[in-house]
């Protein structure tokens, strides 16, 4: 049944899907999103790509990596706030617009208890809301988290994030200040620990501020979701979402701040029938060789980079 569609992956800075563009998949190009809340670069890896745009390539040198080699997907990103966030607000998770409770295949309640103990022990959420929604703090849902310095001019050009060297598996830590202030906050230096840290009190969310103009780098991953037969593998259970979903359907990722609702950026993962990809393309944005820009700016304007040229 997977053979029958493809999967396309656009990035965006709100929940309009006309202000996205499609990510390059696997193309060590990233999106640039700009909102009123952040600058962002976003990536987008995933382990036998069958999707958008055509001649994709399958995988990525980032599957190689050691620490990368069981994974299925990656969704890395460095972004720069606005304003600054406070800790216990971001969040990063999936929400829907519509419901979504008839189509919750049998056997979700288990997978999600395995999901809590083995992936997120903080995430939470109601998926037989009205809008349904899976969150995670940011602090402890990221799987790499890298602190960089603050920027200015010499940081951001043309709303867009400069960076020398497109990192091909961030690496946890920090750079040109991030690790000394890591270490002044007392954060465990290890991934796992960071995580774990972060989730033995609310004090310590509220205590760590998302600054204005400080450069993050962060990488969100996992061995579970493979997107090829659009299947959740946990270890010990199986299940395939396939049967549930169609061509309306996807899988949305968003940073938010939940206090406020503003949204950082979004990626959403849809499933399209092949028979419908060639009308659907006709309607959708093509993707840049070069760092495509997205922005969303105050006026509500949505504007695309016109340096960015087409793939097809």
């Amino acid at each position: 049944m997977a053979d029958k569609y493809l999967l396309r992956v656009t990035a965006g800075p709100s929940y309009d899907p006309t202000s996205h563009q499609v990510v390059a998949v696997n193309s060590g190009t990233p999106t640039s999103v700009h909102s009123t809340l952040c600058t962002a670069n976003v990536s987008v890896r995933i382990q036998n790509y069958r999707g958008l745009p055509h001649g994709s390539p399958p995988t990525s040198s980032y599957f190689s990596h050691p620490p990368h080699t069981h994974d299925q997907y990656s969704i890395s990103f460095s972004f720069v706030p606005h304003r600054s966030i406070n800790g216990a607000s971001l969040v990063f998770g999936n929400d829907f617009e519509h419901p979504v409770r008839d189509r919750i295949p049998p056997g979700f309640s288990a997978a999600f208890k395995i999901v809590k103990w083995a992936i997120d022990p903080g995430l939470d959420g109601d998926v037989y809301a009205d809008k349904p929604y899976l969150y995670g703090n940011a602090l402890s849902s990221i799987n790499v988290l890298s602190i960089g310095p603050k920027v200015g001019s010499e940081g951001l050009e043309a709303g867009k994030i400069v960076e020398s060297e497109h990192e091909e598996a961030i690496t946890e830590g920090g750079f040109q200040g991030g690790q000394e202030l890591r270490e002044s906050l007392n954060i465990p230096g290890n991934a796992a620990a960071r995580q774990k840290w972060f989730l033995g009190g609310h004090d310590r969310l509220e205590n760590w501020q998302w600054e204005s103009d400080r450069l993050y780098k962060a990488d969100f991953f996992n061995p579970y979701l493979d997107f090829n037969e659009f299947a959740l593998k946990l270890p010990g259970f199986s299940l395939k979402v396939l049967g549930y979903l169609g061509g309306e359907d996807y899988l949305r990722y968003v940073l938010k701040d939940k206090d406020t609702g503003e949204v950082l950026f979004v990626v959403v993962f849809t499933l399209l029938p092949i028979d419908q990809v060639d009308k659907d393309e006709a309607k959708t944005p093509k993707s840049g060789k070069s760092t495509a820009e997205i922005s969303d700016d105050p006026g509500g304007r949505t504007t695309f980079d016109s340096q960015a040229d087409d793939v097809d």
